[in-house]
């Protein structure tokens, strides 16, 4: 979380948090936005939270705190910003430069609120989401210690390795690494998208009919109607994806080594449709640049007695986080 954090507040909005500095320091921000999360979550069991929300009470109560923390930090970033532009400083490319840029040209296209939304919602999809899916992937390799052996063997592979015990650093391997490399790692590619199928980061989702419709299976769908559908579920379903739909298998998505996509309705992790996720391709390559790494430099086991258990919210993060053994290749 930690990583995928200072990451996505870098690329999104050219702040540096520091989140993974030796102190690990505790930041507010985070703390807030993981708050809310669960909050949220808990309004979908919790029919009186309307109430407790008018009173001020409960839940809503803590929630109404952590969302004033998530608008103060907003709303500063975009203050110190409005004021770096104001002084010419156009040096950050970050995704909150570029629309604070735009509205100067096309004025009052973005509001200020608008922009605290926009950021708050980089921090969605570029944070817990990967940060999920590559708990499950090192859970899933402990259980599949064979697949962590090929992801080694294919990191020296399509980098020009020896075995890490040559004395390459992080930042030497790293270096090697770019957006053309990076798609040449067919198993790697596999693997987590094997781990997205089984385990989805959004493991339920939803979306409003903008027309009518009707269903394979005949059943009809009004304009306004709301349809919800579970990737978990899909993903484990033999009647999309054979006997062994329960089994971890990267190599169903190869063919001669090859990895071959499957259809976004079928695989429905990144949704679908003109509302498919714009962020995939940047979840896969800061996902496969972290695996890469990791996996060439270590082994992970899992802590014995330690249970891998959900913990119930938007997302699908392990509750008490994933407990492992880390040793050196």
């Amino acid at each position: 979380m930690r990583m995928t954090l200072d990451s996505i507040c870098q690329v999104g909005f050219g702040v540096s948090l520091g989140s993974l500095s030796p102190e690990f320091p505790d930041i507010p921000f985070a703390k807030a936005f993981d708050t809310v999360n669960e909050i949220i979550t808990i309004r979908f069991f919790n029919a009186f939270w309307p109430i407790e929300r008018a009173l001020n009470i409960g839940k809503e109560k803590i929630l109404k705190k952590e969302v004033g923390v998530l608008n103060s930090f907003t709303a500063n970033i975009i203050h110190q910003r409005r004021l770096e532009l104001q002084g010419n400083n156009r040096s950050k490319v970050d995704l909150l430069s570029r629309f604070m840029s735009y509205n100067e040209n096309e004025p009052d296209t973005f509001t200020d609120k608008e922009l605290q939304d926009a950021i708050l919602n980089f921090v969605i999809a570029g944070r817990d989401t990967s940060a999920i899916t590559l708990s499950w992937f090192i859970f899933c390799i402990c259980v599949n210690p064979h697949v962590a052996d090929m992801v080694f063997e294919e990191t020296k592979d399509v980098f020009g390795l020896q075995d890490s015990m040559q004395g390459y650093t992080f930042e030497e391997v790293a270096k090697r690494m770019s957006y053309e490399t990076l798609s040449t790692m067919h198993y790697l590619h596999a693997a987590l998208t094997e781990t997205l199928r089984l385990y989805p980061a959004v493991p339920r989702d939803g979306k409003v009919a903008a027309g009518e419709d009707t269903l394979p299976d005949g059943t009809r769908v009004k304009q306004g109607d709301r349809v919800s559908y579970v990737p978990y579920s899909m993903g484990r379903m033999e009647f999309l994806w054979g006997k062994d739909a329960l089994t971890y298998n990267p190599d169903r998505w190869l063919k001669d080594g090859v990895f071959q996509p499957e259809s976004p309705f079928k695989f429905s992790a990144f949704q679908a449709g003109p509302r498919i996720c714009l962020g995939r391709d940047s979840a896969y390559l800061q996902m496969k640049m972290t695996a890469a790494l990791l996996l060439y430099f270590f082994r992970f086991c899992i802590v014995p007695q330690h249970v891998v258990r959900y913990r119930v919210m938007l997302v699908m993060p392990m509750a008490n986080g994933l407990f492992v053994n880390v040793s050196r290749r």
